[in-house]
């Protein structure tokens, strides 16, 4: 192997090590984009007034980019993700994740004096998925207890699931999508979600701010 050839397999090396070694730590991703929604939400007056657009802005820009809808998706949707057609799949995983885009959407409008607290992580170095626990505390009431579910992939770390209170959000879906596609079918369950957030956006649309779908 020639001298060139040589220098050009040890850049090589030289680029994926550092690729991997820059990889941020899915506790460390985390606190990152929680204290930069934070710090967002405080200071500015729009998202305080229940801005739709605004709001909006900021969850596309530092949230979804985040999260792995399809496998939150395919994991609601449990046995039945397997039955469903490719674009079956890209229709309830796009509906889905406009459902999740309003919750956090209205979770944002919501942020004022809260503070965040992060837990030690629990995971070897060698875990290619993790739970990172938080909790949100407040100036009144009991804090919290905010975990996530995440996955390492070739992009990074990956939020797939997440629990308020005891609650997995996937879990809290699992029930109501095998419930209407036992009645009506994948076809069923993806209507159902698209009228779902039809009201939502017109709900925004009529009031100038920001809802808050419940779980079902």
């Amino acid at each position: 192997m020639n001298l060139l050839k040589k220098l050009s397999f040890a850049l090589a090396a030289m680029f994926f090590a550092g690729y991997a070694s820059a990889q941020e730590a899915p506790d460390a991703l985390i606190k990152r984009i929680s204290e930069e929604v934070m710090t967002i939400a405080k200071s500015d007056k729009d998202i305080q007034n229940g801005n739709p657009r605004r709001i909006q802005q900021v969850v596309d820009e530092k949230i979804l980019p985040n999260v792995n809808f399809q496998r939150m998706t395919a994991l609601a949707a449990g046995r039945y993700w397997r039955d469903a057609t490719p674009d079956q799949q890209k229709q309830l995983t796009t509906e889905f994740r406009s459902l999740l885009m309003y919750t956090y959407s209205g979770a944002i409008s919501q942020i004022r004096d809260q503070k965040l607290e992060y837990k030690p992580l629990r995971a070897d170095p060698a875990d290619t998925e993790v739970i990172v626990n938080t909790q949100v505390l407040q100036p009144r009431g009991e804090p919290i207890q905010l975990s996530y579910r995440l996955e390492k992939t070739p992009a990074g770390w990956k939020i797939y699931d997440v629990n308020v209170l005891g609650a997995w959000l996937v879990e809290t879906y699992k029930g109501s999508f095998a419930s209407e596609i036992s009645k009506s079918g994948i076809d069923g369950l993806i209507k159902t979600l698209a009228d779902r957030n039809k009201k939502l956006a017109g709900s925004m649309a009529k009031t100038g701010k920001a809802p808050v779908p419940a779980a079902q």
